[in-house]
């Protein structure tokens, strides 16, 4: 590790935070980080549906939107914790806690009243392995990853990553009552994503990460390490994409789509290797990230068609 890679993983001095002045609802909602909670409610239902259950419509949109809250209540406490360093970041300064709109111990009340209040409800609504699960996907986002990962260790999205590919276990458990290999392998795909979807971004964001001392994968092995690194996951991805079509549970459509869009990973993650200075390097790994998102949508949005809309073409016996 060079020196200034060790310089770059120090942790900065905390920024102030602008004085509080009382925040509104739309503060509020921007501490659970709604594009997260979409997500969240997108994942979560795909594995409620390709689960091996039945579970009323009432008790699925309980339980979804306690899935949304405990994610959001996870969010809000990860904001209260990072405010020093999101205030250091230019894409995170105009969050409330930095910007003065809410105050620090009114975030953790809030948070902590939504995690409590989440998992009670889904445990009431569902069952207590979902609740279970729930909560151990809060405190693994809120502690093990926001308080000790994120600025101990540059692995921090790889181990971090367990905690947002949760969510389809949780669904599962809600209908089933039990984990079962569908959730399981959803979640492996989700865990696998993670690191080449978030490390694109932090080669762009390296500077920042740099400047509030987060030890983020360039930071600290450097660009060229994060480059390979991200394509050595896509090429764990690509296949673990199709993992669905050979249990059973993926058909023709979400074949068509893991096939093209696992081709398109690979395509992006050579890209990125490829392109090292510049604008050309600043287009590839942006490339990347976005194309991420589309892929892994599309993945969960073909099972969704396919188990919950009765488009399901069988490719294995």
């Amino acid at each position: 590790m060079s020196m200034t890679s060790l310089t770059n993983a120090i942790p900065a001095e905390p920024a102030p935070l602008a004085p509080a002045v009382g925040g509104d609802v739309p503060d509020y909602f921007a501490l659970l980080k709604p594009r997260v909670m979409a997500l969240v409610i997108f994942t979560a239902l795909v594995g409620m549906v390709v689960s091996h259950g039945h579970v009323s419509p009432v008790i699925a949109t309980i339980s979804l939107l306690m899935i949304a809250v405990g994610a959001g209540a996870s969010g809000c406490l990860n904001m209260w914790w990072d405010a020093d360093i999101d205030a250091v970041m230019t894409r995170t300064a105009k969050r409330p806690i930095p910007d003065g709109r809410i105050r620090p111990d009114e975030a953790l009340a809030f948070g902590l009243v939504l995690s409590v209040g989440s998992v009670l409800i889904l445990g009431l609504a569902a069952n207590w392995l979902a609740a279970g699960l729930l909560a151990f996907t809060i405190v693994f986002y809120a502690v093990i990853y926001s308080m000790w990962l994120k600025r101990a260790t540059a692995q921090n999205i790889v181990i971090g990553g367990a905690a947002g590919a949760l969510p389809p276990v949780i669904g599962q458990a809600v209908v089933s009552g039990s984990v079962g290999i569908e959730s399981l392998v959803l979640f492996a795909i989700i865990f696998i994503w993670t690191p080449p979807h978030f490390w694109a971004l932090a080669l762009v964001k390296a500077g920042e990460y740099a400047k509030a001392g987060i030890p983020m994968m360039p930071n600290v092995a450097g660009p060229t390490s994060t480059r390979r690194q991200i394509v050595y996951y896509t090429l764990l991805l690509a296949p673990l994409g199709l993992a669905p079509v050979a249990l059973g549970f993926g058909g023709l459509i979400y074949a068509v789509v893991g096939v093209l869009g696992g081709l398109g990973m690979l395509a992006f993650s050579v890209q990125v290797l490829r392109n090292r200075e510049g604008e050309a390097e600043k287009r590839a790994a942006m490339g990347m990230f976005a194309f991420s998102i589309l892929y892994l949508f599309l993945l969960f949005a073909a099972l969704l068609a396919e188990q919950g809309l009765g488009l399901f073409r069988p490719l294995v016996a």
